[in-house]
This record gives structure tokens, C-alpha cells and sequence, in this order.
């Protein structure tokens, strides 16, 4: 029975983290026995684990090609492991058991999801007269047992599986799509693919684990519904997402237009990306005076609107009523989803990208998400979004969540060019041969706006942000500096006064020698 995963993918820790990941070189009953209620305890909610018999380990990466283990030995293996789900584990629990062949060597990968009755406990020791049993859980990369605190908060977890996890009596096996189950084994180049025709829709449900119950009563998991149901609103009627475009006035005008994403959460997310990029996704060539090379930035980096999207899908609600909302304004795109991130979350933490989960809200859908490449794995997506703005030279996203946890907002503010370049008036500054010129996707050119030029004019003596702020007519100190300031600061056009001290109250700024020559006249400190 092969596992709905690419078995080479795994080996690599590409489709699983490897704090889900476990190599053994050899076979270790009581070892692989805590590790299995470690996996099965899901303390994290990060969907089970993986564990591998037959591979050894070397700081912490496998040693390929494997070991293996005697062909000989893998029935009474099984058979043994299914023993232990008896008689070692309490509630009952049966891993998923399947040998494979890599490089002519046999191995064993042992699949243990997060169980549907945690918490469980196991043996601590295998003896016959051994009844003593303890808590386990992961630890990173390491199965531990379950002490003091750590055990209390386990414990408090009985009966608790998240919503993706759960069974939904209210639909029917026939309610999930052979045909996209297939779609996606063969996306992710599972063996399974290989099998599904032969199977029945239960049996190819059991196998990818999307179908629980006894098999007298059977019903899909939330998780297959989303994934693997064409219309899944039928069953989550805030499953979509919303694109809202408002024109330069903003949210605060009549004027909008939405587009609204529907169907199975890979397709819905993938459409929405799409069109996002289709539409609203722009480049900006910036020639520099003196050199040959230009510098080419987009107005949103592509991939942090990626990782932001995805993780709203991923991190979301589905039991709450409220869609993923992408609106997108002139200067900005916001990412709006419910509830906010996990109670553990500090916001410092996260606005410095170093915030890390207690547990994860969908288990399951992150195992689906990372195999078909849409994230790479836990608590990454921030990080990237923060990387890719900073590369692309953008002003950095903004997070924010409420004191209640109750909503998450990714703000990402238009590259400062790009913004000059919607806002140009054709003509005006032709004569400037020498000030950095940028280009819209469209091809029009200009050196800098009406309201820089102004400035530039102004700033033959050294001039406060108030005063420069007020000749921009602005009122967003934030804004302006990203939009304004900036970019007259990067092209080398304004110095500041006390450049080591970039917020002090005293700041000024002044023309340099190159800003004088566009605008003429001597500086005056």
C-alpha cells in the first residue's frame, strides 16, 4: 500500500520537515514505539510524522544510499508493530506501515498522523511484567517524554483535533473527486497515483487519509472536502477568496470592483495568485546616470504576495464565516484573514520574523500545501516576505494583529518608483538630463515628480520633514518618506544634515553637489 507522498521527496525532508522526520538504521521496538505516540500526539499540530527504518542518520540528514533491513525480517516487523498499537499504546493506535525499495535495499516508513483520541500514552518499558506507561511528544527532531507543564498542556488536548482533522457527518464519501485525488497524486509523483484506479473511492479516501469513521460508517475529513471537492462552499461557505481593487481614492471612495475565488483550496488559491499577477503586477526599469546597468524592481514583489496569500489560506478559520479579503489599493496590497495567529505569537516577534507557534491552526492542510509546493514548511512564510521586499528594495511589510488575536493583516506598500512613475506628469522635467530617470511597464519616462522637483527648489537651504512635508501636501509622515523622501535621499539628490542620526528631532535636509547641479544655486547649511 503505497503512502500518498513522493517517497524520494521525503528522504530529502523537501515535502516534510524534518522535525517530522525520524531515521532509523535499524529496527528498535521500544524506540520506534515512543516515537509513534510522539506522532501520534501531535502536540504542535503540525499533522503526525514520518519514520523511516532502515536509513541511518548523520547530523541530523539521512545516509543514503541505506542500509536497509533483511527482506526477510519486514512481515514479522509489521506484524509487530501492529502488536504494539494493541497492547504498548494507550488508546489504541495503528500506524501505517509500508516497505519500499531504494537502491536495491528494503525499507520500512512508518506513517503516524496526529490522532483523532490524544492524548496517548505508551509503554516505557516492553517486558511482560512492564505496566508502567508515560507521555510522549516531539521536540524538535526529538522524541521526549512528556513531563511537568508540557504534559499538562497535553493532556488538556483530549478530544481536541483541528478542524481539518474532523470528520464532516454532514457529506458523503461520493462527495469527494476521484479525479482530482488523482490529479494531485500524480502532481506530487506518488506511487499511489500508480494504484488509484484500482481502488475503491473508500479505499483511495483511507489511503490518503481524507475519509475517517469505522468502515460501517465512513464520512470525509474537512481536510478532503477542501481539497478534493469542486464546489467546497457547499460545506464552508466563507471558503473563498476576495480581491478587492479600489481606484487612487482609496477605500474611502465610491468606486470599486471585486472578484471573488471559489472551489478546492489548491485551485482557488492558484486562480487568485494568478489573477493578481495578471492584473495588478507591474515592473519598473530605474536608469542611473553613469552607469550602463539599470535596475529593474517590481511595485509588489510577486513572492511575498505569494507567501502572504498562502499562508491567510493556510492559517485561517475555516470554521469562522469571514473570506480571505486581498485588497489592493494605489500605493499598497493587504492581506486580511481570520482569526490572528496563534495566542503565543508576540507581535515584536513576528514584525521581526522570529515567530514561532506554539501549534499550527490546519495540520492537514499544510501537509497537502508543502507537497504541492505552495509553502516549504513551517513558520518560513514571514521570513520570506519580510526577504523579499528588502531585496526588491521595496519599504518593509507591515503585520498586525488585535490584543484579541482576532483578525491577521499583512500590509506590502508599492515600490517608492513605481509609485513616482503612476504618478508622473509627462514633459515636465525634460531638460534634467542628469537626475535618475525610472520607466513604467508602459514606457513613459520622467525624472521625478512635480512635488520632488518643488522640493529640490526648496531645499537650497537645509529644510525640516514638516516643511517638506508641506510643500508635498502630505500628511502621512510614513508615506511620504517612502514615497517622497526616499527616493530623492537614494538618487543621491538630498543629504540629511545629521546623517547618523536619520530620526533625530533637529534633522534636516539639504541639496548635495548633484542635487545642486539640476536645480542651480549654492547650498546654504
Amino acid at each position: 500500500m503505497p503512502l500518498p507522498i513522493n517517497i524520494h521527496e521525503l528522504l530529502r525532508g523537501k515535502s516534510v520537515e524534518w522535525e517530522r522526520l525520524e531515521f532509523k538504521e535499524g529496527w528498535n521496538p521500544l524506540g520506534t514505539l515512543h516515537t509513534i505516540c510522539a506522532f501520534a500526539n501531535d502536540f504542535h499540530n503540525l499533522g503526525g510524522g514520518y519514520i523511516v527504518v532502515g536509513v541511518g542518520e548523520k547530523n541530523g540528514q539521512p545516509v543514503l544510499p541505506p542500509k536497509g533491513l533483511d527482506p526477510g525480517s519486514i512481515d514479522a516487523i509489521q506484524k509487530e508493530i501492529l502488536n504494539l498499537g494493541h497492547s504498548a499504546i494507550q488508546p489504541d493506535y495503528h500506524a501505517i506501515v509500508v516497505p519500499y525499495e531504494i537502491d536495491g535495499r528494503t525499507i520500512l516508513v512508518i506513517w503516524a498522523p496526529g490522532g483523532q483520541t490524544r492524548p496517548y500514552r505508551a509503554k516505557l518499558k516492553l517486558g511482560k511484567n512492564d505496566k508502567e506507561y508515560g507521555h510522549f511528544i516531539r521536540k524538535g527532531s526529538s522524541t521526549v517524554r512528556a513531563r511537568g507543564a508540557d504534559e499538562t498542556e497535553l493532556l488538556s488536548l483530549a478530544a481536541t483535533v483541528p478542524f481539518d482533522d474532523r470528520i464532516n457527518q454532514r457529506a458523503k464519501v461520493d462527495d469527494l473527486s476521484r479525479d482530482l485525488m488523482q490529479e494531485y497524486l500524480q502532481h506530487v509523483g506518488s506511487d499511489l497515483a500508480k494504484q488509484s484506479a484500482s481502488l475503491s473511492l473508500l479505499e483511495l479516501g483511507r489511503q490518503m487519509g481524507v475519509i475517517g469513521g469505522p468502515d460501517e460508517a465512513p464520512f470525509p475529513l474537512n481536510v478532503g472536502l477542501m481539497m478534493f471537492n469542486p464546489e467546497p462552499y457547499r460545506f464552508f461557505p466563507a471558503m473563498q477568496i476576495d480581491v478587492v481593487w479600489f481606484p487612487k481614492e482609496g477605500p474611502g471612495g465610491n468606486k470599486f470592483s471585486e472578484k471573488i475565488f471559489k472551489g478546492p483550496l489548491p485551485r482557488m488559491t492558484r486562480d487568485a495568485l494568478d489573477y493578481i499577477k495578471r492584473n495588478f503586477l507591474s515592473e519598473t526599469v530605474i536608469k542611473h546616470p553613469g552607469r550602463a546597468e539599470s535596475s529593474r524592481v517590481e511595485n509588489i514583489p510577486y513572492i511575498a504576495i505569494e507567501e502572504a496569500v498562502v499562508n491567510a489560506v493556510y492559517h485561517r478559520g475555516y470554521d469562522v464565516r469571514e473570506p480571505v479579503e486581498i485588497r489592493i489599493m494605489h500605493d499598497e496590497l493587504v492581506v486580511l484573514s481570520y482569526p490572528g495567529p496563534d495566542r503565543s505569537v508576540r507581535l515584536e516577534q513576528l514584525r521581526a520574523g522570529k515567530a514561532m507557534p506554539r501549534r499550527y491552526r490546519n495540520r492537514r492542510i499544510g501537509e497537502f500545501l508543502k507537497e504541492l509546493e505552495f509553502t516549504e514548511g513551517r513558520s518560513t512564510g514571514i521570513p520570506k516576505i519580510i526577504d523579499a521586499m528588502q531585496a526588491n528594495g521595496s519599504p518593509p511589510a507591515e503585520f498586525d494583529f488585535d490584543e484579541d488575536h482576532s483578525y491577521f493583516m499583512v500590509r506590502l506598500p508599492v515600490h517608492p518608483a513605481a509609485l513616482e512613475v503612476a504618478d508622473l506628469e509627462v514633459g515636465e522635467l525634460a531638460d534634467m538630463a542628469d537626475t535618475p530617470q525610472v520607466t513604467g511597464q508602459g514606457g513613459t519616462k520622467s525624472a521625478l515628480s512635480r512635488h520632488q522637483v518643488e522640493i529640490l527648489n526648496q531645499c537650497k537651504e537645509a529644510r525640516p520633514i514638516g516643511d517638506l512635508m508641506e510643500i508635498a501636501k502630505r500628511t502621512d509622515r510614513t508615506k511620504f518618506r517612502n514615497q517622497v523622501l526616499n527616493p530623492l535621499l537614494n538618487a543621491g539628490l538630498l543629504e540629511m544634515t545629521i546623517p547618523d542620526k536619520s530620526r533625530s528631532s533637529k534633522q534636516k535636509y539639504r541639496l548635495t553637489e548633484k542635487g545642486r547641479v539640476v536645480v542651480g544655486g549654492p547650498f546654504k547649511p
